[in-house]
C-alpha cells in the first residue's frame, strides 16, 4: 500500500481562511476541489432546479394526467437501496400530491427469477395488474424491449433512471436521465431517487401552476429527503456539491427524528444513533439491511419497511430484513473465501509468484449465488486493486449456462465503456449489460466465461497504467496536534462524505506502544502522536506492527459506557512488509 498525499492549492486554502474557515478546515476542503466557503452552504434554495433536467417537466404533465382522470399508475423499481427509496419516495410522494387511495401501486422485479430492469415480462404483469401508467425508478434507460412490449399494450411508459444510456433509447412518453443525450442538468451524478425527487418536485410546480396548490397550501416535499439521502449514499455516487446538499438535508431531518418510522426501526436493529446519523450509518447500517432483501429475498420486504406508517410493524420488517442480511454476511464470507483463491490461483498462473495478478480479474464457480456477486466482486477489487468481475449461475437459466457477473472498478477504468468495448470486439459474448464507470452487471454464456476473462484482463491492460494497479491511498497528510481533539472527530462525523468527497484520512510516522489483539481478528492499539498516546483500532488486522509505522487513519468518537473518547481507526500501512 502506497499514500499519496492531496494536492492543496495554497492559494486556495488562504482564500477559504479570508471567508472565515480555520486553517485545519480550509486544508481538508480545499484538498476536495472546494473553492469557496459559499459551495460549503447546504441551503435547499441552492438546490438544482429542476426545470433543467430534461424530461423532468414532460413526466409532471404525464403524471398530473394520470392524477386527474384517477388512472392507475404502477412503479417499477430497482431491487437495490437506491430503488427501494426510490419507489418508496414516489408513492409517498404522489400520495402527498393527490393520488387516491389505491391508485399507486408497485412492482418490484425478482433479482433472480425476473432479472434487471423493465422487461416485456414485466410490462405485461403491469397491464394486467389493471395500471395505465407505467413509471419506473432507478432502471428503464435500457429497456428498449420492453419499452416496446409495454406501448404495444396501450401502457403509458415513464423512465426515470440515472443510469448511462445505450446508443438507442427506449421509446417511451417520457425520460428523465440526467445522462441523457441533450440533458443540461448541471449534476450527472443524481442517483435514482434524486431524480424520482426532482420529478415530484416539477410536478409539484405544474399542480400550482394549475391552482391545484398554492405555496401555502402545497405539500412539503422536503419531508422525503431522508430517503434521497439514504438511497444517494448508498447507490456510491459521486457526492457533488447538489448531491452533498441533498443528504445535507436528509441527515438534518433525520437527526432532528423527521424520518419514516421504517428507518428509525433500522436505525435501532442497526444498533445506530439516529440523532447523530451520518453518511456512514447510512452507509454501513441501513443500506446493506435494505440490499440484502433485493439480494437473496424480495425486497418488497424492504419498501413496505420504509412505506409503512405503522411502528410495531416497521419493527417487523426490519427485524426480518436483519435476519436476512446475517445470512446474506454468511453466505458473502464462504464465496469471499473462494472467490480469493480462484483470484490468486490467477496469479500464480501468470507466472509473477503471485505477485502479479491480471490487470482484470474475472472470477467463476458454479457453486456460486447471484445474489452477492457484486459485494464479492468489491472484497476483490479492493484486496488485489484491480477491476474484479464475479459470476455466478443464474437462477433463471440454469438448463441454459447462463451466467450472471457483477464487477467493481478502480479510478481510471470505466467498467461499463469496458464492457461496451468488449461487446464490440467480440460480440457473441455478452447478452446484456449495463451500469456505471465503477460498478456494472452483465449476463454471459457459460461457455464464453474463459473469453470474458481473457478479454476484460486485455483491456485493463490497454488503459491501465501500471501506477494505476498499485494499490493508493490518499491521505490528508500528518494530523497537527492541535487538530487531535474530540471535538474535530465529531465536527467530522457531522459533515457530509462519500464518493468523490472522501473523509479525512491523515498519514504520519507513529510509535506503537501497545498492541493486542481483540476477537481474533482485530487489532487493538495505544500509538503515541506527538508525545500524546492515542487509542487505535485497526479492524479485521491482526498481525503485530513494527515499534514505528507509517499508518493512515480516520478519526472517531468512541462511546463506551457513557463515556465519550477520541479514537484513531487505521485504515492502512505504507508498509505492508512490516505491517
Amino acid at each position: 500500500m502506497k499514500f499519496l498525499p492531496r494536492s492543496i492549492p495554497h492559494d486556495t486554502v488562504t482564500a477559504l481562511q479570508e471567508q472565515g474557515l480555520a486553517a485545519f478546515w480550509a486544508q481538508l476542503y480545499a484538498a476536495r476541489g472546494i473553492g469557496s466557503a459559499a459551495e460549503l452552504d447546504y441551503a435547499l434554495s441552492r438546490l438544482l432546479p429542476p426545470a433543467s433536467l430534461k424530461g423532468a417537466d414532460t413526466a409532471a404533465q404525464w403524471l398530473a394526467e394520470a392524477l386527474e382522470q384517477g388512472q392507475r399508475v404502477c412503479v417499477v423499481a430497482d431491487y437495490d437501496c437506491d430503488g427501494a427509496t426510490a419507489c418508496t419516495l414516489a408513492l409517498k410522494g404522489l400520495e402527498m400530491l393527490g393520488a387516491e387511495a389505491g391508485q399507486i401501486d408497485y412492482l418490484v422485479p425478482n433479482r433472480i427469477q425476473d432479472g434487471y430492469g423493465l422487461t416485456p415480462s414485466i410490462a405485461q404483469r403491469v397491464h394486467d395488474s389493471g395500471a395505465q401508467v407505467l413509471l419506473t425508478v432507478d432502471n428503464g434507460i435500457a429497456s428498449v424491449d420492453g419499452v416496446r412490449h409495454a406501448r404495444a399494450l396501450g401502457l403509458t411508459v415513464l423512465i426515470t433512471d440515472h443510469h448511462l444510456p445505450a446508443d438507442e433509447l427506449p421509446d417511451a412518453h417520457a425520460i428523465v436521465n440526467p445522462n441523457q443525450p441533450g440533458c443540461p442538468f448541471a449534476s450527472k451524478n443524481l442517483a435514482g431517487v434524486g431524480v424520482m425527487f426532482y420529478v415530484l418536485l416539477a410536478l409539484r410546480s405544474l399542480l400550482r401552476e394549475r391552482g391545484i396548490f398554492t405555496a401555502q397550501t402545497q405539500p412539503r416535499l422536503d419531508a422525503l429527503l431522508p430517503l434521497v439521502a439514504l438511497g444517494t449514499v448508498a447507490d456510491v455516487v459521486p457526492l457533488d456539491a447538489n448531491n452533498r446538499l441533498l443528504v445535507a438535508q436528509g441527515l438534518e431531518r433525520i437527526r432532528a427524528g423527521r424520518l419514516p418510522v421504517g428507518m428509525l426501526a433500522l436505525f435501532e436493529t442497526s444498533q445506530r444513533t439516529w440523532a447523530k446519523a451520518s453518511t456512514q450509518d447510512l452507509a454501513f447500517g441501513l443500506a446493506p439491511r435494505l440490499n440484502a432483501a433485493g439480494r437473496l429475498t424480495d425486497m418488497t420486504i424492504g419498501i413496505e419497511c420504509l412505506r409503512t406508517d405503522d411502528a410495531s410493524r416497521a419493527q417487523e420488517l426490519a427485524a426480518m430484513l436483519d435476519d436476512i442480511n446475517r445470512k446474506r454476511r454468511e453466505l458473502e464470507s464462504d464465496m469471499r473465501i473462494q472467490a480469493q483463491a480462484i483470484a490468486e490461483r490467477l496469479c500464480a498462473d501468470t507466472g509473477a509468484h503471485h505477485t502479479q495478478p491480471p490487470a482484470a480479474i474475472s472470477v467463476f464457480d458454479e457453486g456460486f449465488h447471484e445474489g452477492v456477486v457484486g459485494i464479492v466482486a468489491s472484497r476483490l477489487k479492493d484486496q488485489f486493486h484491480r477491476p474484479a468481475f464475479v459470476f455466478a449461475p443464474s437462477a433463471a437459466a440454469p438448463d441454459i449456462g447462463t451466467l450472471k457477473g457483477s464487477g467493481r472498478s478502480i479510478a481510471g477504468f470505466h467498467l461499463r465503456d469496458a464492457l461496451d468495448l468488449l461487446a464490440k470486439r467480440h460480440p457473441q459474448v455478452l447478452e446484456k449489460f449495463g451500469g456505471h464507470a465503477m460498478a456494472a452487471g452483465c449476463s454471459i454464456r457459460q461457455e464464453h466465461f474463459a473469453l470474458f476473462q481473457q478479454a476484460m484482463a486485455e483491456i485493463a491492460r490497454e488503459w491501465l497504467h501500471a501506477s494505476d494497479l498499485q494499490g493508493m491511498l490518499l491521505t490528508d497528510g500528518a494530523l497537527p496536534a492541535q487538530a487531535r481533539t474530540l471535538e474535530h472527530a465529531q465536527a467530522i462525523g457531522r459533515c457530509v462524505w462519500g464518493q468523490g468527497f472522501a473523509a479525512p484520512l491523515f498519514s504520519e510516522e507513529l510509535e506503537v506502544l501497545d498492541q493486542r489483539i481483540l476477537a481474533g481478528k482485530h487489532s487493538a492499539l495505544k500509538l503515541l502522536h506527538h508525545g500524546q498516546m492515542v487509542d487505535a483500532i485497526w479492524f479485521g488486522h491482526n498481525s503485530p506492527l513494527p515499534r514505528t509505522a507509517h499508518l493512515a487513519y480516520r478519526l472517531e468518537v468512541n462511546e463506551w459506557q457513557q463515556r465519550k473518547q477520541l479514537r484513531f481507526v487505521i485504515e492502512g500501512c505504507e508498509a505492508p512488509a512490516a505491517c
